[in-house]
């Protein structure tokens, strides 16, 4: 494989960071001041003059030259200044606002433009780059992590966050998989054929019993009016100081993580082109370049499907399906139970597109 070292570090850590997230700036770091604002969005986004404070806050300008050692720094950064920008613009029990002030806007495009991604807060702010272990030697895991960052106090947050933390260091080996047999080329065996889909389907099985978890500590009431309003897309919002012209963002969203991309890929299911598919390539834009790069890689690869036993393909297709199947359930009760708006927070009709993916990956059966 050309792209060996390149992609080497997603066998062992998925898409989550080749390290551990930096948890905070050092002290003496002029970006520092952000930790202590991070603190303390909680708490300011309960109050009603939250808008003037932010406002008024003196954000520190972005530095320092995009290396491999300041980028853990600049994805702290991203995600200090992304979680106060949507906090701004999406307050809860406030009247929308459509002006982002440029001491908001002007960092956050900068650090977004290194980070070559859209100015708003993603999946990879949001999730990725969003916690650390309590136990540095233990696991990636529930009960061993928490958030870096919350725009509430209530641990259902956390929780929903930490979820995805989990399901993402689980996609690892789903990834170290596909690149084994891309590195062995034996894509006409159908034993390294049968033995990747296999480890890929424990995978997917794995991911799905953490998100089954999602009710033990997340309300859906709650996750519906406290949290999920903060990562909702920006419509029409003008970012002062960097144009005048109104932008729209896909807010954030699991649509954004780049493992079920990386899976139809792999299997190249075969989607149906619409609307839906058009948005789902959109979402590589909020996606980490390298994501986008394995990704586009993956694509490339030769198709597993003649070589594998039938029975080993369904069982991966059922895996993805089942999967899938439980995110449509917790889609329905946790957001649209509660709203008349089809809308979810990237945008998009969700309910409708949810379905026709399960549906779509069931028919890919050999």
């Amino acid at each position: 494989m050309d792209n060996k070292l390149d992609f080497a570090r997603f066998r062992q850590r998925g898409f989550l960071p080749e390290a551990d997230p930096l948890p905070a700036f050092p002290l003496d770091s002029p970006y520092a001041v952000l930790d202590d604002w991070g603190v303390q969005l909680p708490a300011w986004l309960e109050q009603a003059d939250f808008r003037r404070r932010a406002r008024e806050l003196a954000v520190p300008e972005w530095r320092e030259p995009l290396s491999a050692d300041t980028l853990p720094m600049l994805r702290l950064y991203y995600l200090r200044v992304g979680f106060l920008a949507s906090g701004y613009i999406n307050q809860v029990g406030q009247a929308p606002v459509a002006l982002l002030p440029a001491n908001l806007a002007m960092p956050l495009c900068r650090a977004c433009e290194l980070l070559g991604r859209p100015p708003i807060l993603s999946y990879d702010g949001y999730a990725l780059y969003n916690w650390r272990r309590l136990d540095p030697a233990g696991p990636v895991a529930l009960g061993n992590i928490d958030t870096l960052q919350n725009f509430v106090t209530l641990y259902d947050e956390h929780w929903f966050i930490l979820v995805h933390v989990e399901i993402e260091a689980l996609a690892a080996q789903a990834l170290d998989a596909m690149l084994e047999l891309a590195d062995s080329g034996r894509f006409d065996d159908a034993g390294a054929v049968n033995a990747a889909i296999t480890r890929i389907t424990d995978s997917l099985r794995a991911q799905r019993t953490v998100l089954a978890r999602i009710p033990e500590k997340m309300s859906p009431e709650l996750y519906y009016r406290t949290f999920r309003p903060y990562i909702r897309f920006f419509e029409n919002v003008v970012y002062e100081g960097v144009q005048r012209e109104a932008m729209n963002f896909r807010g954030e969203t699991g649509a954004q993580s780049s493992v079920l991309p990386s899976l139809v890929a792999f299997f190249k299911i075969d989607h149906q082109p619409t609307m839906l598919t058009d948005h789902l390539h959109d979402m590589r834009r909020y996606m980490p370049a390298p994501h986008r790069a394995l990704i586009e890689f993956i694509e490339a690869l030769p198709a597993v499907k003649p070589a594998a036993d039938a029975a080993v393909f369904n069982a991966a297709m059922e895996a993805l399906a089942d999967f899938r199947e439980l995110h449509y359930e917790w889609a329905r009760r946790y957001i649209d139970d509660k709203v008349d708006d089809p809308r979810g927070t990237g945008g998009t009709p969700y309910m409708q597109w949810l379905a026709q993916l399960i549906r779509e990956t069931r028919a890919f059966c050999k």
